[in-house]
């Protein structure tokens, strides 16, 4: 007896072997039913050799419970002890599944079927496996056969006889197997039926491609035609019948649970489709109505069980149309569409646990090779395999794909199936998640062979081999590119210009062949900088590939390494900082504003960044400014001043740019912003400020060059419109009033003219052609508009505003705010306003009256002719107009009394009005949806055209761009357009009721 307080040698031999529960091991070892063999050290090693040797443990002990006399249990025993391949066997389903050990604990004798040793039972197919399920006349018969057949798959697989893709060929062998005794015990049940037609069963997914997992929906498709003299609508129904009842008899659950589910869903029209067709209907369907990712599916075809002859006609048939699918006419949108992971519909905290729809999982892989094969199969027919191991060694062989990309690529498939079927193994549970318990993650490791640190070693190899697909997948598609044209690792088959050109058209690249131009500048030669590019391009060209126009991103990144490839820097930041790479292909391909502000000056890559130069943050406005006025104080002369000025805002407009256009497009690393608002406030308040700053510097610039320190008069700007409001877009102008206030002592003409001159030059400055674009300074909301004087004195505006205001410029003063100048008089010309604009006890019935009739006016007589009314983001239903012009009225009516109003921002106002309770806060939102829709798609088409417009684009490309930065993906343009509409016809019917209702 042990002394208390000491643990026994057993208990620490335990331990040794790997057992985390000593104790109950101890226990279940000194029970009776394993007496005759608890002694012989063989047991103890085979257990410890196991995934998990208390689960072995306690599955043996049941399973010898189980046996039906004593005769029963010695025969297991003293076979457990002789035979170490019976032993290796049992023992290691035991440990690996629980599952498993049930099926033995109700059937105590199959573990007979892990005796048998012959040749044939080392690598079994179709035919042994239809030898195993014979016997079986019904479905629960059935699944008891099916059970013990997978009993000697995971069997060979725990115990490395066989390694994943022979384990995943028996697994579809078996499948196949099945499908077949599911057929004959349907046809047994209804011969009329069977007599009628020829049924043909047709795997896909997996099973088609001979590597099914262990527990999978098996995806087929049914053909049926009619028997000899049979009438085909009655034989298709037969077949429709017999279909059905395989379907019902692998999945339905009995007492012996059920086999897996049989899906029919990738048939024509899916499952509002007939579940079975005639060859020609088929054919028919594929013709006319098939989606690429149809043909994508019929990659795997194959038939397998009934009427195999029906079956290889109709592989055989829709094979030129499968092989004939890249030259459709909507493969590259489809493409772009399928190659876009649908990460989001896999709930966040299951991300980074999905081993197969998760970045780097085994989607990415088996995506990559059936577009490959697609792409190069339709001449080449040593690619037009199933399998995607299989597959993917063609692919290498025939120099499509780079050999160490394709070794490195199949050892992370091999590893990561293989991780995924030890984890759908323990319970027989269809699953694609790395489990989080340590447990689970012990047995898993230790199964895989990882025996050290079984968790850790798990963990960190996972993450390996999910890094390596993230990082090839994409570069799978391009290396092969850049050997082609860059000539490199001699003895290496490279792709013929042919190849490679269908391979760019595939990806969305219009031109080709001027690609490849590109490609081998980048990359050619032995240089260093040659070198990087090799390394940067296979993931750039990806990203070119996720936009609208893959080509002009090429295009641009070849522009910025020529002018700036001779710079240490450049090249090391793509290369060594994680985000600036993909920023850059995002900003370069995504539009024409971008790249060119860029490429006037290409330092500016900098800002790309992580680093200490990067950012993408926009600059305070008190910074901005401190910076444009330091520029123009080193400059010499007033234009070069306002250059200076004018630079920084180029500068700062790309940096804008280049943040919006990475927030709504998203990276690897982080989604896109998902707040629609949130972007247009930050892209409104960056140039609203940039503006404000470069006025300012132009301002002193002006002052400086022509009066030294003092200008004879006080001089302000006044920000209008959409500058006031901290709304301006990329395109936009700058609305402005200019007031003065003649210094003491000084003459007013002299003051006036001084002013005048000031505004002339500043608007000559910076209109003046050059690199930098304009800015435009737009004076016409000024008293009087463009009959009026440009610039006036405070008292002028007083006794104006007095005697002459109208109420179209109260309502345009709701947005005045001080942008620039003398701060002092800026605010007294405010504090003159602030009664026009918030009028006590708000506007009378007249002015009410008078802003409809100058909104209907202006509806009428402003809207260009031919343009769409339910597409104009400005003066087109539910558009900026009718929301600015709607919360402006409740400012002018409710201004005095409710102080949140009282701002020029239009969400501002608009929130406050809906806290006042002066509108609902469903209509508020409604607005507000629709103002922050229409204003991206204006700031959209800016950063795509390069030029502001009011309205959708027309030329395809464009289109797609403007939906790509609205986060539509490719395809989607109809959905956008109909998204636009809807959600303006809403705001239209809010602002009807409150504009003109109330």
């Amino acid at each position: 007896m042990t002394a208390p307080g000491r643990r026994s040698s057993t208990f620490t031999r335990l331990l040794r072997h790997g057992f985390t529960d000593p104790s109950a091991a101890e226990r279940l070892l000194e029970s009776a039913e394993l007496a005759p063999i608890t002694a012989d050290p063989v047991l103890l090693d085979a257990l410890g050799a196991t995934a998990d040797p208390d689960l072995a443990l306690l599955g043996l002990v049941r399973l010898v419970e189980a046996q039906g006399g004593h005769t029963d249990r010695q025969e297991l025993l003293d076979t457990l002890i002789a035979a170490k391949p019976l032993r290796d066997r049992l023992l290691g389903v035991l440990g690996a599944s629980a599952a498993l050990a049930d099926h033995l604990a109700r059937h105590p004798r199959d573990w007979q079927a892990l005796v048998m040793y012959e040749p044939q039972d080392l690598h079994p197919g179709v035919a042994e496996f239809e030898r195993g399920l014979a016997a079986a006349a019904d479905p629960v018969a059935l699944r008891v056969a099916y059970r013990r057949c997978l009993l000697s798959i995971a069997a060979r697989d725990v115990c490395g006889t066989t390694d994943i893709a022979q384990t995943a060929a028996e697994l579809a062998d078996l499948a196949t197997a099945t499908l077949r005794a599911a057929l004959t015990i349907a046809r047994a049940a209804a011969p009329d039926d069977a007599a009628l037609c020829r049924l043909a069963v047709i795997a896909m997914g997996k099973c088609g491609g001979h590597e099914l997992n262990y527990v999978s929906d098996v995806d087929v498709i049914f053909v049926g035609e009619a028997g000899d003299g049979a009438d085909e609508g009655k034989a298709v129904q037969a077949a429709t019948r017999l279909a059905s009842h395989l379907m019902r008899i692998c999945s339905e659950t009995t007492v012996e649970g059920t086999i897996w589910p049989v899906d029919a869903n990738l048939r024509p029209e899916g499952r509002n489709g007939p579940l079975v067709r005639t060859l020609s209907s088929h054919l028919a369907y594929y013709q006319r109505w098939a989606k690429t990712w149809e043909f994508q599916a019929l990659l795997k075809a194959r038939p397998v069980a009934g009427d195999l002859e029906l079956g290889e006609q109709y592989v055989a048939t829709l094979a030129p149309l499968v092989w004939g699918a890249a030259e459709r006419e909507n493969f590259v949108p489809d493409v772009q569409k399928m190659r876009r992971r649908v990460v989001e519909n896999i709930p966040a905290a299951e991300v980074d646990r999905e081993l197969k729809l998760g970045p780097g999982g085994l989607r990415d892989v088996e995506f990559a090779v059936q577009l490959l094969q697609l792409v190069h199969g339709r001449v080449d027919t040593s690619l037009r395999s199933g399998s995607t191991l299989e597959a993917l060694k063609s692919l290498a062989e025939g120099g499509y794909v780079g050999r160490v990309d394709a070794v490195q690529l199949d050892d992370a498939y091999r590893f990561l199936r293989s991780l995924e079927h030890r984890i759908q193994l323990y319970r027989l549970r269809r699953t694609h998640l790395v489990p989080e318990d340590d447990a689970d993650l012990r047995r898993i490791g230790r199964s895989l062979g990882l025996r050290t640190d079984p968790v850790a070693e798990l963990n960190r190899e996972w993450k390996r081999h999910t890094s390596v697909v993230r990082r090839l997948h994409e570069k799978l598609f391009y290396r092969p590119l850049l050997d082609a044209v860059a000539q490199l690792a001699p003895g290496e088959t490279r792709l013929s210009a042919d190849a490679a050109r269908e391979r760019l058209v595939a990806l969305g690249y219009a031109d080709p062949a001027a690609a490849l131009r590109h490609l081998e500048a980048l990359a050619s030669g032995v240089s260093r900088k040659a070198a990087i590019q090799r390394t940067l391009l296979p993931v750039l060209l990806g990203w070119f590939a996720d936009s609208a126009d893959p080509d002009a991103g090429l295009l641009n990144f070849r522009k910025v390494s020529d002018a700036l490839g001779k710079t240490p820097w450049y090249l090391r930041l793509l290369r060594d900082e994680g985000a600036a790479a993909e920023n850059l292909a995002r900003v370069l391909s995504a539009g024409r504003l971008a790249p060119d502000l860029l490429m006037r000056a290409p330092e500016a890559v900098a800002l790309l960044g992580d680093g200490d130069a990067g950012g993408l943050a926009p600059r305070d406005r008190v910074l901005l400014e401190q910076e444009v006025l330091a520029a123009v104080g080193r400059a010499d002369g007033g234009r070069q001043a306002v250059t200076a000025a004018r630079g920084v805002r180029r500068r700062e407009l790309f940096r804008t740019a280049a943040a919006d256009i990475v927030a709504s497009y998203g990276t690897e690393e982080s989604p896109a912003e998902a707040d629609q608002g949130a972007l247009v406030d930050r892209v409104g308040a960056a140039v609203s400020d940039l503006t404000a700053a470069t006025l300012a510097g132009t301002l002193r610039a002006v002052v400086r060059d022509g009066w030294g320190d003092t200008l004879p008069t006080r001089f302000a700007v006044i920000g209008m419109g959409r500058f006031g409001g901290h709304e301006l877009g990329y395109g936009s102008d700058a609305d402005v009033l200019f007031v003065h206030e003649p210094r003491e002592g000084v003459d007013e003409q002299e003051a006036s003219r001084a002013a005048n001159a000031v505004v002339a030059e500043m608007r000559r400055l910076l209109e003046v052609p050059s690199a930098d674009p304009p800015l435009l300074i737009d004076a016409d909301l000024r008293p009087e508009g463009k009959s009026g004087p440009l610039v006036r004195t405070l008292k002028s505006y007083e006794a104006y505003y007095r005697r002459w205001s109208l109420v179209w410029e109260s309502q345009a003063l709701l947005r005045a705010e001080v942008v620039a100048g003398d701060g002092e008089l800026g605010q007294r010309f405010i504090e003159l306003i602030d009664p026009l604009r918030y009028p006590a006890e708000g506007l009378g019935d007249d002015a009410v009256r008078e802003i409809r009739r100058l909104k209907a006016r202006m509806e009428s007589e402003r809207m260009p002719r031919g343009a769409d009314p339910t597409l104009h983001t400005k003066l087109g239903r539910g558009g900026l107009s009718d929301v600015e012009w709607t919360v402006q009225l409740l400012q002018l009516r409710h201004g005095w009394e409710e102080p949140g109003l009282r701002t020029t921002r239009t969400r501002e106002a608009l929130a406050a009005a809906c806290a006042a309770q002066l509108i609902s806060s469903e209509d508020a939102a409604i607005l507000d949806e629709a103002w922050v829709l229409a204003t991206r798609v204006r700031n959209a088409v800016m950063l795509v055209r390069g030029r502001a417009g009011d309205t959708f684009p027309s030329d395809g490309r464009e289109l797609a761009a403007v939906g790509r930065y609205l986060g539509y993906g490719p395809g989607h343009v109809g959905d956008m357009i109909d998204g636009y509409r809807r959600t303006t016809r809403r705001a239209r019917a809010v602002a009807e009721e409150l504009f003109y209702g109330g």
